[in-house]
This record gives C-alpha cells, structure tokens and sequence, in this order.
C-alpha cells in the first residue's frame, strides 16, 4: 500500500487523451453501430457469405508493395521487441534514412484493409477451403491518413468477397447485396457507382501511352474535384502528351444515362480490343441488374472511377451516399483476378466489396434515420428499498432475463428520486416498485415510466405484465 501511495505521488499528473484519428464511443453510439453491423451481417449471411477473422497485424512483407506508393507510406510499422537496434547494419543507422531503417527495426505492421490479408488467408489455407469460397469479415483496419470528416486512422471495414468464380454473376450479386443492405438500412438514394480496369486501359491504349496506365487514371481520378483543366495540367505534369489528352478529350464530356455513355465509350474506344472487353462486361452486369430489379439504389457508370489500380483487373465499385448528405464513398470494391498470385497461388480469381461503418454512420445520423429504441439501453429497473427488498427484486429479475428482457437492480439504497432519476437516464420503459408493506403483501407495484402509469401485481404475476 505504502509502495503504491509512493508511486501516484511520483507520477506526474497527465491529461487524457486519445491517438490522433481514434474515438471512443458512447453505449448509445455503440448500440447504433451495433444496428449497422447487424444489419450488414444478416445480409452477408444471406447472401451465402462465411465469416472469418484475421489478426490486426500482419507481416510488413504481406502488406507492403500491395496498396501503390501512397498506401505503403499510410501502413502502420510496428516496432521489433527487445533491442531491435542492436542488427541494424551501422551504415544504414547512420544514414538516418527512415525508409532504410524500417525493414531492420520492424517486421510487422497493422492491416491496412482486410483483401490482402485474406488473399493471404486463402492461400495459406487453400487445402482447407471449399471453392468457390464466399467469406464475410468485420473487423478494424488502421490508415496513417489525414483525419478529417468521417475518415479516421482507425475504422471498421465491413468486407464481403468471392474467391474461385469467374462469372459476372458475382458483380451482379454485389450489387444486389448493396441495394439490399442501403434498403435494409432505410437509405434512400445510394448510387453504385461502376466502371471497369479494362476500360481504364483501354484509354491509356488509344492515347499511344499503355504504360501512363497509373498517371493517366491517378489524375482522371480527380475531374470531379478539380475540374477538367486541372486534370489536364497534372497529366501533361505526369509525362503524358498534349497530343494524347487530345485524343481523349470526348471522355471529359460523357453524359446521359448508363446505356448513352456505354454507346460513347463503344465510339472512344472502337480501336482498343481491351477497352471494348470492359465495355462488354459492363453490359452484362447492367442488363442483368436491369432485369432483377433494384429496390431503392441506382446503378451508374463512371469512367472517371479508378479505384485500387495496383490489384483491380476487372469491374470497379465505388457507393456515393445519397446527394443531400455531403460525404465521401460509402462502400466500394472490385474484381482482383490475380491477387492471391502474389502469394505463390496461380488461376484463383476474386471479386469484394467493402461497407464503410464510419460513413454510413454518418449517413444514417444525418438523415434522421436511427431509431430512438436504440438509445434504450435497459428495459427494467428494480428500485432498491433495503436489503430483504432487494432479494426478493433480485427473484423477479431472475425471470426477467430468463425471458429476455434487460433487467438490473439499482445498486444501492438511496433515495428514490436518485433512482428514478437514474432509470430516466437510462430510458428504462418500467420500473418495479418493492417497498416492506409490498413485500409483506407479496406485491409489486409496476411503472410505465413512459406514460407514468403505474399499478400493483401480486409478486409472482409481475412478470408477466411487462
């Protein structure tokens, strides 16, 4: 005791805080992600999708070179234990080269998203797995990006892939998925945006600059945001020719529905057998999703989307939150047809989608659309009278929880306006009332805390008017 005195007296006063880009959540804002996960998981599951989990770090070797120059730079490190200066070669400790030095000081790092880590999954437990394999995951990723505005260092991802099936039928699948979660979900107006990898380089194709690939997309990327003239100032920036932008210019300008910018694209990319594969694609997925229906989401093209570019080789999905809500992507994925190659598995075809939590929290809290339910975190409060009082409380509570309400006793003999006080912050619909002259009658007064109505039960009947 007199050690422990010693040491408060010695540490120095410190204000909490938490890491830059990380929150702590409320039991109300729990109990409203909570809603999301659910609402997500009930679908993955009936959809045909098997959970699996992963662990928070990887090996950096597995994460590294995986997500393009960008990516590598916002992976967390994690230092080696013990004295992991001790093997770093002198000259490379005193270059004070940073990017050098990690590889002898760190061998892990915590998972960047969850694909790669199941690429990795899928092939070290490939004579374990049935295919094709459907898998859902929902578990934390950590970015060392800029935080701002529903994008944090630490978030959720909530994934849902196939590996070992080349058909359409999946693309078609997700999209279903997608509108079936939003409807879930009560969002109205999500667009599931869409284009294609083979698209994309079919416009590298017809410039003359196959290998722009990454610059040319990198800088289409951002028309939205930056406006025509800009892109064109980075590409010419990125090495590409004014003679090439030319060339391209009509992609600046698509408009119409689907089917209108499918009939522009057939015209753009007439000379590229690779644009014109996408373009096919891109077709089927339509009509198909066309002809099954969609319940509240819409299905765009959008040549401009190029997401994840250094492991997506076929269709490309990106879910843009309804228009009155100003917020970022919402959800987004792909085909990855040779991922897992990377890990020594050859031919295993994959396509994902992701659900952003965070966002789609976000989303639902700005529409007005978490029902006040789930701030009620307890149904049942027993008022705490005394000790005889409090076990024969503690009998009914007994019951209550055998048939599945949330039921506790206030923790001590206080004043009753203490605890009525406390069972309103709590939003407890009823409050059970056993006094001594209760007790003695074998009584129980119930109240409903939401109408104020309150009426006596024998005892052993109390439950069974909640």
């Amino acid at each position: 005791m007199q050690i422990s005195c010693f040491l408060l007296q010695t540490i120095t006063m410190q204000k909490p805080s938490i890491p830059k880009g990380t929150r702590d959540f409320s039991p109300s804002e729990v109990a409203k992600r909570n809603y999301i996960v659910q609402t997500i998981r009930k679908n993955f599951e009936q959809f045909g999708f098997q959970p699996i989990e992963t662990p928070c770090f990887e090996k950096t070797e597995t994460l590294m070179g995986k997500y393009g120059e960008e990516g590598d730079r916002l992976i967390f490190r994690i230092l080696d234990a013990g004295d992991f200066l001790s093997e770093v070669p002198t000259e490379v400790y005193q270059s004070a080269n940073s990017a050098k030095l990690a590889p002898y000081i760190s061998g892990k790092a915590l998972r960047y998203d969850l694909t790669v880590p199941f690429a990795r999954y899928v092939v070290q437990h490939q004579n374990e797995i049935s295919f094709p394999f459907k898998r859902y995951q929902i578990q934390p990723v950590w970015r060392a990006d800029r935080p701002q505005k529903g994008r944090y260092r630490e978030f959720y991802q909530c994934d849902a892939d196939v590996v070992g099936a080349r058909g359409l039928w999946q693309e078609v699948e997700f999209v279903q998925l997608y509108d079936r979660v939003f409807t879930d979900l009560q969002v109205k107006g999500v667009t599931v945006k869409m284009n294609h990898r083979k698209i994309l380089s079919g416009f590298a194709e017809i410039i003359g600059a196959p290998d722009k690939l990454i610059d040319f997309t990198v800088a289409l990327d951002k028309l939205d945001k930056i406006g025509k003239e800009k892109v064109e100032e980075e590409m010419i920036q990125r090495g590409i020719t004014p003679e090439a932008i030319a060339k391209i210019q009509p992609v600046f300008s698509l408009e119409g529905d689907f089917s209108q910018k499918i009939a522009q694209l057939k015209d753009i990319l007439s000379t590229s057998p690779t644009g014109l594969e996408g373009i096919a694609d891109l077709e089927f997925i339509y009509t198909q999703t066309q002809l099954l229906g969609l319940q509240t989401a819409a299905l765009e093209l959008e040549v401009t989307l190029a997401r994840g570019l250094n492991y997506y080789t076929g269709a490309i999905f990106e879910v843009a939150a309804p228009k009155e809500v100003a917020l970022g992507s919402i959800g987004g994925g792909g085909r990855y047809d040779e991922l897992t190659e990377i890990f020594g598995l050859k031919g295993m075809s994959g396509i994902g989608i992701s659900f952003g939590l965070d966002r789609i929290y976000l989303v639902l809290e700005q529409l007005d659309l978490f029902s006040k339910t789930l701030d009620n975190t307890l149904d049942v409060l027993c008022i705490n009278f005394g000790e005889k009082e409090a076990l024969a409380s503690f009998k009914v509570i007994q019951q209550l929880r055998a048939k599945g309400y949330r039921a506790e006793l206030y923790p001590e003999s206080t004043k009753l306006k203490k605890q009525l006080s406390y069972a309103d912050s709590r939003q407890v619909r009823y409050v059970i009332l056993i006094g001594e002259e209760e007790l003695s009658n074998a009584k129980a007064i119930l109240k409903n805390m939401l109408t104020g109505e309150q009426n006596t039960y024998p005892l052993q009947e109390i439950v069974n008017h909640i």
